[in-house]
């Protein structure tokens, strides 16, 4: 696979994200950075020190792409998305807008691996979706297959082996269900069946695993 430096500042088309397209756009690619042929970057996305983007990848908008972090072949990043430094984002895992990813989390994309029974092609890998607004705390391992819902809250070093509702916050080894946040990040407090947050937003649980936002279309 051919790799190419890609000078400090550049110009390219922005990927089809949400939506949303525009002719062209502004990024940042630090110097030490690779990029290959054929990755799409949103306007005013920044990728630090020593990352490889891979073939076939999009990155949305306004991304903050941290040291040593690789992403693809073929990984799809969203919008406003914040990966820290030492992650990498392989080809079957997508982010949706707003989603955080810690220090050295970890995402898989294969259920058993085996180096001399190589499976690296698209059937072998199990596709993960982190949903709009969630966060992936530091050092968490996220087994793949999985749905991380919408403004889900993961504790660092957990480890998920199954789908997370949106707004659940979970922790622990294998991750357990411990509560409920906000979109805004704080922690609910539920007051028979329903939560106010200091930010405005208000929530009432409609099951034991679904936590309803309010003002959100169903």
């Amino acid at each position: 696979m051919s790799c190419q430096r890609v000078p400090l500042k550049t110009t390219g088309l922005e990927p089809e994200m949400q939506n949303e397209t525009t002719s062209r756009a502004d990024f940042f690619v630090h110097e030490s950075a690779y990029v290959d042929e054929g990755v799409e970057i949103g306007e005013d996305s920044y990728i630090w020190h020593f990352c490889h983007i891979m073939k076939g990848s999009q990155i949305g908008r306004k991304c903050r792409i941290g040291q040593n972090v690789v992403i693809g072949p073929r990984g799809r990043v969203g919008n406003n998305v914040k990966i820290q430094n030492n992650v990498s984002i392989y080809e079957g895992v997508t982010l949706e807008d707003d989603v955080f990813c810690g220090p050295s989390m970890v995402f898989t994309n294969v259920i058993t691996p085996r180096s001399g029974f190589p499976r690296n092609s698209s059937d072998d890998f199990l596709p993960t979706l982190v949903q709009r607004g969630a966060s992936i705390g530091a050092n968490a391992t996220i087994v793949c297959g999985v749905t991380i819902g919408r403004y889900a809250l993961i504790g660092a070093g957990a480890v998920v082996t199954k789908d997370i509702p949106p707004y659940a916050v979970v922790y622990g080894n294998p991750a357990r269900h411990h509560g409920w946040a906000c979109q805004c990040g704080v922690i609910l407090q539920l007051n028979n069946d329903s939560a106010s947050c200091e930010c405005g937003r208000a929530y009432r649980l409609q099951a034991p695993q679904r936590l309803a936002f309010l003002d959100e279309t169903p």
